[in-house]
């Protein structure tokens, strides 16, 4: 990811004054900064634990629009925060922890600073959702992952297994190939979610194979995973798999937690109307803290786009 022009700004005592703030530097989030900056709200982005989201995770994206070859997630990343900070946006390496959205100016305390904003863009996306089963936890970083991208390279030559069956897990199952001598897919059910270009890669593929109906009980190693602990879930059976890695993709929670109690949830996700507008006059919300749907790049763009026009307007009406 793109880190050129990203700061950390010092602890001040003295609130900063912005008119547009941004949490998140996600698609969504820098393409509000980029029509923000566009309409001179002089907009600031923090950039919270992954820069660039969870996009930038992503070893090659293939469907969004203008790169007929596909584009690596972290480049894309590197673009748009670039032609955001061509128009006037600034990047900042720091993230929210308290917001207060009952008065005016919002509230947000981040680790460096205190802000004081006309309109806040909440583009915090989502993190992966985990198992939650015996060995997880202990083996993360030892074997278990959730990012093939990221950790790939360390099984070069090794076998390992991917849970999910959406898109997600066949893109990074596929990705894991270049490295891994045998790729074993483990879905609960017998039939896949992802698209059927995706399936057709992977069926294809001769490195990859399934375990249908089948879920993930038990992570067993030491100091790295040796194993792990199947069972059926039409019959009941019991088995073991040896393997050396296991990434899970079995989908993401929000990260909204911040704002529970002050904006209007569905299961989590940050409800809005089609002008990315929340229960809170001057707060919007955009990309996948607001969408349970789609959870697209280009979609999460879309969002953030609107959310900055819409905030744009907004300010418009106050005289700003």
């Amino acid at each position: 990811m793109f880190l050129g022009n990203i700061t950390s700004t010092p602890m001040s005592s003295e609130p900063r004054n912005v008119e547009m703030l941004i949490l998140g530097s996600g698609p969504a989030g820098l393409a509000a900064a980029l029509y923000a900056a566009r309409a001179e709200l002089s907009p600031v982005v923090l950039t919270g634990l992954t820069l660039g989201g969870q996009a930038a995770l992503t070893h090659t994206i293939e469907n969004y629009p203008g790169f007929p070859q596909g584009v690596g997630g972290a480049e894309l990343g590197e673009l748009f925060q670039k032609q955001a900070e061509r128009f006037g946006a600034t990047v900042e390496f720091d993230s929210a922890h308290t917001v207060d959205l009952t008065q005016r100016p919002l509230k947000i305390e981040t680790d460096n600073a205190l802000f004081l904003a006309d309109t806040l863009v909440i583009a915090t996306g989502a993190s992966p959702n985990h198992l939650n089963i015996p060995g997880e936890t202990e083996l993360t970083g030892r074997g278990v992952s959730y990012c093939a991208t990221c950790d790939g390279w360390f099984f070069k030559d090794k076998k390992v297994v991917v849970v999910g069956g959406g898109d997600s897990a066949l893109e990074e199952a596929i990705f894991l190939t270049r490295y891994a001598t045998s790729v074993t897919i483990i879905h609960r059910r017998d039939e896949l979610r992802a698209g059927v270009i995706l399936q057709k890669r992977a069926t294809e593929n001769r490195k990859i194979n399934f375990i249908w109906n089948s879920v993930v009980t038990e992570v067993v190693g030491t100091d790295k995973v040796e194993s792990l602990k199947l069972k059926n879930v039409q019959t009941g059976e019991e088995s073991a798999l040896e393997t050396d890695g296991l990434f899970i993709f079995i989908g993401h929670t929000p990260n909204t937690q911040m704002f529970e109690g002050q904006l209007e949830m569905d299961k989590g996700y940050i409800e809005v109307d089609d002008r990315m507008n929340t229960s809170v006059p001057g707060v919007y919300a955009a990309g996948e803290a607001a969408d349970s749907h789609f959870r697209q790049v280009i979609t999460s763009a879309g969002m953030g786009a609107a959310a900055a026009i819409e905030a744009t307007h907004y300010l418009e009406s106050l005289g700003q």
